[in-house]
């Protein structure tokens, strides 16, 4: 399957995220997400898909694919309304002065009796109606047509209403009495005017993800040669660098891309990746994040991941997947806006009948079923869940945090105990050799074994044994494989069977379990190994944190028990389940999930299964492959530090959701019935309900600098 990402224009809420999921289902792609608030629709299609046919289908439901390849195919307006009214904020500014002079004469005090001759205010209308209906209009039609009304039905059928009728009353000689061009007018104006402030309201809550895309466009120093071998520097564009390039990369540069470094040391900012802003230092075969920042020295370096493969690459698209999702306490809102529209236009229907037979005047009772389509707002239930899981995703990514779905981020408000690893978790990871012991050879040889058999692990046990006893002289192995739960298992050349793991790998072998790795050869033990493990010094304030949230801990680890009740009683966890093989913590984790939420965090292979059974999966970055891929949640930089900020921002993110979703369904309770009943002009409404998006967005944004922890 092919992962495709489009940016597509011009959805305006819900209902036209529903057009285009519904559609892409229905042409056969898989795992639709679409987020009109962004504008970003990504799934997944088969190779060699027909972009062209099923973008023009996009564009035939009424939007536009902006994709740089598909643009000019897909995009069919003429172009004035191409280029200079290719915005919201320049069809505003475009229609601002004609409206203006429409309600100019209305201004008390104000004495130009020509503008309220109703031939002038035709021509001041006609321009602003041809514009808004040119996107309103074709936009409404389009959306009726594939059977999905849209809230630009609402606009152009108040607007066509207050200008059909003024036009009526022009051409049969009764404009005194059926004068309503500036109500048309004022409509397209303001909403036009309220569509420019939720697109720049939400761009804001999209900021620290584009700070992060903006760093990923910058220019490199290229190292080449000459035809005597001599080395030149080139400056070249990031996105020209290619896998094995070398770059030169100095003081105060941001990192153009990852990489790898050859030569030098320098201290890096890492913070647009990890929220650490404190330098850390790297010297050779280090890798470099592109978009990190050196603060003191230079280096050179090879690149090793380019385009899509690179880190920051990849938690932009975590992030805009992410954001795509809809968590459940969405889905009542999506009920409730593809119904919005038709309800809307009953009850319009509704206020129309009903006024004009109470009232006995057709003119104030269609003024009020005019404000009644204005005034509604189906934008404001859409947007109160993705503008909020904007902010969140984004402030979590600022701080080193990455979410792969919103569903995740909701979860966390349930989370009642919360489940460690122990190595690599609430310890570093680096171990120091403190004893061993060995029966067979020389303490070379047994070396060079436990090197040969430990260099294919990813177990920071195994790192730490290898860093220290690395041997240039191994031995070449016919068969090794790492066993979940076990360790290493190897066979050489004349068919002995080598292992280096914890007790379980000794066949009832009378010895101590007081060791932490034990060596064997055809079942016989020839050696062991201790080591210590360096508790990370934020795991105990991090333990406080969860205790003073009534969270219960729980330490769920491979290794022995006098071991994990030792860090348990430092750290003071609740609860310790020790020698547990990955197949007990499946078990385990299953079992906590069904007497409360729980989230697991880990990073290791034995992990990874207990990961993706529990309520929410919490994976290191620096954790095995398999782990990241089965965790909802990545702590980048070591970050158990951030572990407390992800459940606050999770909690909070809620919180303002269900605010935001308060605010759209009492607006939308409240501001149809006041318009029904008379007390709105609809140009008022048409302003009002343009400030009703705003709202959420402020409120949204607020996460932004919310105290969550």
């Amino acid at each position: 399957m092919e992962k495709v990402q489009w940016k597509v224009e011009g959805m305006d809420c819900t209902t036209c995220a529903l057009n285009i999921h519904k559609y892409l289902e229905k042409k056969g792609m898989k795992n639709v997400k679409v987020n009109f608030a962004t504008g970003d629709v990504i799934f997944d299609a088969s190779e060699g898909f027909e972009k062209e046919k099923i973008s023009s289908g996009i564009n035939g439901l009424g939007y536009v694919v902006l994709n740089d390849e598909l643009t000019d195919t897909n995009n069919t307006k003429s172009s004035i309304f191409k280029n200079f009214l290719s915005t919201h904020l320049r069809r505003f500014w475009f229609c601002l002065p004609f409206t203006f002079l429409l309600i100019l004469p209305m201004i008390p005090g104000v004495h130009l009796h020509w503008l309220m001759n109703h031939w002038v205010q035709l021509g001041l209308t006609i321009p602003v109606y041809i514009v808004g209906m040119n996107f309103y209009g074709r936009s409404a039609w389009k959306s009726i047509r594939n059977g999905m009304p849209n809230m630009n039905v609402l606009i152009a059928i108040g607007s066509t209403a207050a200008f059909i009728y003024s036009l009526y009353g022009s051409l049969t000689g009764q404009a005194e009495q059926y004068m309503f061009y500036e109500t048309a007018a004022a409509i397209i104006t303001l909403v036009f005017l309220g569509n420019y402030l939720e697109d720049a309201s939400v761009a804001s809550t999209q900021r620290e993800l584009n700070k992060m895309a903006k760093s990923q466009k910058v220019m490199a120093n290229m190292i080449a040669f000459d035809d005597e071998h001599k080395e030149q520097i080139f400056p070249i564009e990031n996105s020209q660098l290619r896998v094995g390039d070398l770059i030169l990369i100095k003081s105060g540069e941001q990192v153009p891309i990852d990489c790898k470094i050859l030569w030098g040391d320098v201290h890096v900012n890492e913070a647009i990746i990890t929220g650490e802003s404190a330098p850390v230092h790297k010297s050779k075969k280090d890798k470099l994040i592109g978009g990190s920042v050196i603060s003191d020295g230079s280096v050179k370096a090879q690149v090793t991941a380019v385009g899509n493969d690179t880190v920051l690459s990849g938690i932009i698209n975590m992030v805009k997947q992410a954001q795509g999702e809809k968590p459940p306490i969405q889905h009542l809102a999506d009920k409730i806006s593809a119904v919005f529209i038709p309800v809307v236009l009953v009850i319009a229907a509704l206020t129309l009948t009903i006024s004009w037979l109470v009232l006995k005047d057709f003119t104030p009772a269609l003024m009020r079923s005019i404000a009644v389509l204005v005034i509604a707002c189906p934008c404001a239930m859409g947007l109160a869940t993705p503008a909020a899981i904007a902010v969140g995703l984004g402030r979590a990514a600022k701080n080193g945090i990455l979410f792969r779905n919103a569903t995740s981020l909701e979860t966390f408000k349930d989370i009642r105990q919360v489940v460690f690893d122990k190595t690599g978790t609430l310890t570093t990871g680096n171990f120091i050799i403190s004893d061993f012991g060995f029966s067979a050879g020389d303490e070379v040889e047994f070396k060079k074994i436990v090197y040969s058999l430990e260099k294919y692990s990813n177990h920071p046990i195994a790192k730490s044994i290898t860093e220290k006893w690395k041997s240039k002289d191994e031995i070449r192995w016919d068969k090794i494989e790492e066993v979940k739960g076990l360790g290493m298992k190897a066979i050489d050349k004349e068919n002995n069977t080598w292992w280096a793991g914890s007790m379980k790998t000794i066949n009832k072998q009378t010895v101590v379990d007081e060791h932490n790795i034990y060596i064997t050869k055809n079942d016989e033990l020839i050696g062991w190994i201790d080591l210590h493990d360096e508790i990370r010094p934020e795991a105990k304030a991090v333990i406080n944190y969860l205790h003073s949230k009534n969270i219960i801990t729980i330490l769920l680890s491979g290794d022995r028990i006098d071991k994990c009740n030792q860090i348990a009683a430092e750290l003071g966890i609740d609860t310790v389940i020790a020698e547990q093989t990955p197949e007990e913590k499946l078990a385990k984790v299953a079992a906590l999930n069904k007497m409360m939420p729980t989230a697991m965090v880990g990073d290791g292979i034995n992990d990874a299964p207990a990961l993706a059974k529990a309520t929410v999966g919490v994976s290191m970055n620096d954790a095995s492959q398999i782990a990241l891929e089965s965790a909802q949640v990545v702590l980048m930089n070591h970050g158990l530090k951030n572990l407390p900020t992800a459940l606050g921002l999770g909690k909070h993110t809620y919180i303002t959701i269900k605010q935001n979703l308060f605010w759209a369904f009492a607006y939308n309770i409240v501001a149809i019935p006041v318009a029904a009943f008379g007390f709105l002009t609809p140009a008022f409404g048409a302003l009002v309900m343009a400030f009703s998006d705003v709202v959420l967005a402020i409120n949204s944004v607020r996460l932004f600098i919310k105290k969550v922890v």
